[in-house]
């Protein structure tokens, strides 16, 4: 699958604004993951970019979120493994692979970063720095809903937490204007 047909079924699927831009700041974090790691950067994009795909259909039987996403990506002939990536990354399965492990880090730490910048007082992704963004996910009552375990599984995938939210903050600054940040 192409990014534009991926893009056409993301906002096909998603409504609201703001899961399309997670969806995009994930697909970001993700490319930049696979070039650091030397894996295929478009297949990886694909399943950052794919991975929240059923999330407003999903959301009330989260016990479904990443399958029913798989098996529409499915008949679309989308590979194997970015739906295999996309099932993992709720949680639903066990993560075996590189992109499983990636994704399953890479989704929270998009939250917090996005937070972050939203505290900041310019409010813009320019404005922060890796410090910046480790305070905040020091400090456990600051956007609870990213997950600091699921996030420091970045270790899985042989990152230091330092280096991982480097690598996804640059990532993310680099689409700024496409988030609105």
């Amino acid at each position: 699958m192409e990014r534009k047909q991926a893009l056409g079924l993301l906002k096909q699927f998603l409504k609201r604004e703001n899961l399309i831009k997670h969806s995009l700041a994930t697909e970001a974090c993700m490319r930049n993951l696979a070039r650091r790691l030397h894996q295929d950067e478009e297949s990886w994009g694909l399943a950052g970019l794919l991975h929240d795909l059923d999330y407003e259909e999903t959301k009330n039987d989260f016990s479904r979120h990443g399958l029913v996403a798989a098996q529409k990506l499915e008949k679309e002939g989308v590979a194997k493994e970015i739906l295999d990536a996309i099932e993992a990354h709720s949680g639903l399965k066990e993560r075996r692979t590189l992109m499983e492990k990636a994704l399953y880090a890479v989704d929270p730490l998009t939250g917090l970063i996005v937070a972050s910048a939203l505290m900041h007082p310019e409010k813009k992704l320019k404005a922060l720095d890796t410090g910046f963004v480790l305070r905040r996910f020091g400090e456990k009552h600051f956007a609870r809903g990213a997950d600091r375990e699921q996030i420091r599984s970045c270790s899985e995938i042989g990152l230091s937490l330092e280096e991982f939210v480097a690598l996804c903050l640059q990532a993310m600054q680099e689409i700024a204007e496409e988030l609105g940040l």
